[in-house]
C-alpha cells in the first residue's frame, strides 16, 4: 500500500450510506468489512512506522540521556499527517478494492 498516493480525506466527511451498503445489502455487515480493513491497515502502518523508526534508533546504557534525532522527527511527522485507517479503509472500500466473503454462504454451499 502506498500511503503518498492515497486521496482519502484528512478531515471526517459525510457519505452516502446507499453507496456504502451497495455491495452487501446490509449497512451492518459493509461498516463490519470495512472496520476489519482498518485494522489491517493500521496494523501494516504501526509496523512500517516501528521499522522505520528502528533504523535511527540508538541504544546506549544510559537512561539519563535522551537523544532527538532530527530523522525519527521527521518520519514521525510524516505518518502523523496521514489519513486515519478508517478513511483509508473507507476510500478502499468505495474503489471497489476490498476482497471479502460471507464464510455462512460457502458453508451452506
Amino acid at each position: 500500500m502506498d500511503l503518498k498516493k492515497t486521496n482519502a480525506p484528512v478531515n471526517t466527511i459525510t457519505y452516502d450510506r446507499n453507496k456504502i451498503d451497495a455491495p452487501t445489502q446490509n449497512i451492518y455487515e459493509s461498516i463490519s468489512i470495512i472496520a476489519r480493513r482498518a485494522d489491517q491497515i493500521n496494523t501494516e502502518i504501526k509496523k512500517e512506522l516501528i521499522d522505520k523508526l528502528e533504523e535511527f534508533a540508538t541504544y546506549n546504557d544510559s537512561l539519563e540521556e535522551i537523544f532527538e534525532n532530527k530523522e525519527q522527527i521527521e518520519v514521525s511527522k510524516f505518518y502523523e499527517k496521514l489519513p486515519k485507517p478508517h478513511s483509508l479503509a473507507v476510500q478502499e472500500w468505495l474503489a471497489d478494492k476490498v476482497y471479502y466473503r460471507n464464510t455462512e454462504e460457502d458453508s451452506k454451499a
